[in-house]
């Protein structure tokens, strides 16, 4: 099995075989050393990272990172509560919201958990409701980060953040009301690769905290970089952390005390962790290509199909030898491709087809289109594979559903 894919210590055929196809699989080596990268790189403050859960939101993952010492970052109040239950204490949980009911606002908050605004009309129902209750405002900064124009946040378009340019308008909600700002936060959106772009946006949020006195952090989002492909580029952790850290220190003197430094890795955290195993059903020679067939499609891994996302595809049986051409398409009743016209090792119906880059946006963004459940989910720890979510059934899928009388025309 030497030319055979390996993830975690354990050959991918392997835990098919145990787990069943499709299958997700996750290596916590991997999220470990990516969060200790981020951490080593910027080491020269007092830093907090929060992992964006939306991109995995496993619970056994949560719990492992939080282990790690990060916070949840969450975006709905399903996630905070999610957070709770996996022990995560809610002063360690920042709850960032978009066009949310303000119900759900007033949930979270009886929770206990931090409140980051990013709505003019809710900052001021926010302030006459709970006064001084400490709270983050979310900037919009108006700058583009750069790379897949799908996931960028912080343009002038974007429904993320209130505008910098409104920021007389949120100085005045925040006096009326003697509201204590704690946090000022942007994101601008994935595929940050360039420091000075994300410094830019960064000089935005430091002038702006110049008329806020209660702060006790900055928040700086996130959009680091990951790798795809195998020549792809990624963004420059240490190099970012080098310049980040410097220009974070001179503005704490400036500001008269060290505030912390925040970071809501998601992606960058579990995305290279991540394989989707999938089994090939077919062989289809067409006029124009060869089509490799899988037991999974679009409603496991939507990424390629809603981003245009590339994901990188190997035969895990047989990493090398010799080559051919194919597409990769799911079985859904829907155009699914995972990927055109891909050079993999020759493939044979029931060979293992692996997905890389499946850690971050995959089961999150699963469904059950077509009717079909979704995948068990393992996580490789120390050597060992550990099931953590089985494989949903039809029954699974049906439980929601209530019966009616049967319907009787006329």
């Amino acid at each position: 099995m030497d030319n055979a894919l390996t993830i975690g210590g354990r050959v991918a055929r392997s835990l098919v075989e145990e787990f069943g196809s499709p299958l997700y699989v996750y290596d916590a080596a991997v999220i470990r050393r990516q969060y200790e990268r981020l951490a080593t790189a910027f080491s020269g403050v007092t830093l907090r990272l929060l992992y964006a859960c939306k991109a995995n939101s496993s619970m056994a993952i949560i719990r492992y990172i939080h282990g790690m010492g990060a916070g949840i970052d969450a975006v709905s109040a399903p996630e905070v509560d999610l957070a709770l239950r996996c022990g995560v204490p809610p002063g360690e949980i920042l709850y960032t919201p978009n066009c949310v009911s303000f119900a759900e606002i007033e949930h979270v908050v009886e929770k206990g958990v931090l409140v980051n605004i990013d709505n003019l009309s809710v900052l001021e129902r926010f302030g006459q409701t709970y006064g001084a209750l400490p709270c983050a405002i979310r900037l919009n900064p108006h700058i583009l980060a750069g790379g897949n124009a799908h996931i960028q946040t912080g343009h002038i378009d974007s429904k993320f953040g209130i505008s910098i340019h409104q920021m007389r308008h949120i100085l005045r909600i925040v006096r009326a009301y003697g509201m204590r700002v704690a946090g000022l936060h942007m994101h601008t959106g994935s595929d940050i690769l360039d420091p000075e772009t994300f410094l830019t946006g960064a000089e935005i949020l430091l002038d702006a905290a110049a008329d806020f006195p209660d702060l006790e952090f900055l928040d700086f989002g996130s959009g680091f970089k990951v790798s795809y492909r195998p020549d792809d580029v990624a963004t420059d952790v240490d190099a970012l952390g080098r310049k980040v850290t410097e220009r974070f220190r001179a503005f704490c003197a400036d500001y008269g005390r060290d505030l912390a430094l925040w970071f809501e890795p998601g992606k960058f955290l579990v995305s290279e962790s991540g394989w989707l195993l999938t089994t090939a059903t077919v062989l289809k020679q067409t006029p124009s290509c060869v089509f490799i067939g899988t037991d999974s499609g679009l409603n496991h891994l939507i990424r390629p199909m809603l981003y245009d996302a590339y994901h990188t595809i190997v035969n895990a049986d047989r990493m090398n030898g010799t080559e051919r051409i194919y597409t990769v398409v799911g079985c859904i009743c829907e155009t699914d491709t995972f990927g055109i016209d891909r050079k993999m090792t020759e493939a044979h119906e029931g060979d293992i087809i692996a997905i890389a880059n499946a850690g971050a946006y995959g089961f999150a963004m699963s469904s059950n289109y077509n009717l079909r459940p979704r995948p068990a989910e393992v996580m490789m720890l120390n050597g060992e594979a550990h099931l953590i979510r089985r494989r949903e059934t039809l029954d699974d899928i049906l439980a929601t559903q209530e019966s009616v009388p049967a319907f009787v025309p006329g």
